[in-house]
């Protein structure tokens, strides 16, 4: 099966890959690694903002984080990479805007991980770390990134 015929299967449509927001580019890929920016979450076109453990919610952090590993996949196919050609996805950086006291990053980023396992199955299991951080670009309540191995095309 393809890949687009398991996200079609799953009900998913991939967002428009954004644009970056400061001077770098959204993928690099270095021998047979591609290396996707961190994206944040787009739900609905909007921007997904606050903090963890004070107006947003885990389960809306989950969904933000999902929106995250959505946009790396927009990212890998606007590189003009298929979908097809991941072997693995080998690690991805979950990034929690959270209050100090908060705790659940990993859970928030469990909608991340749990995106790419769906979409790829046993090859879209992944190492990871899920960070809480006081504040990301634009006011984000989570960012992902992801290093992806590719097979030959």
């Amino acid at each position: 099966m393809t890949i687009a015929a398991r996200l079609a299967e799953l009900g998913i449509t991939l967002p428009v890959a954004a644009a970056p927001v400061a001077a770098y580019v959204p993928v690099v890929v270095s021998g047979n690694i591609a290396h996707v920016s961190g994206q944040l979450p787009f739900i609905d076109g909007k921007l997904v903002t606050g903090r963890l453990g004070d107006d947003v919610s885990l389960e809306q952090g989950a969904a933000a984080a999902r929106a995250c590993a959505l946009m790396i996949l927009a990212q890998v196919e606007a590189a003009g990479i298929s979908l097809d050609r991941v072997s693995r996805v080998v690690k991805l950086g979950a990034f929690i805007n959270s209050t100090a006291d908060f705790t659940d990053q990993p859970k928030v980023a469990n909608g991340a991980s749990e995106l790419m396992a769906e979409v790829f199955g046993e090859l879209g299991k992944h190492a990871r770390a899920a960070v809480g951080v006081p504040a990301l670009p634009l006011g984000a309540a989570v960012e992902v990134d992801a290093v992806i191995e590719l097979a030959a095309d």
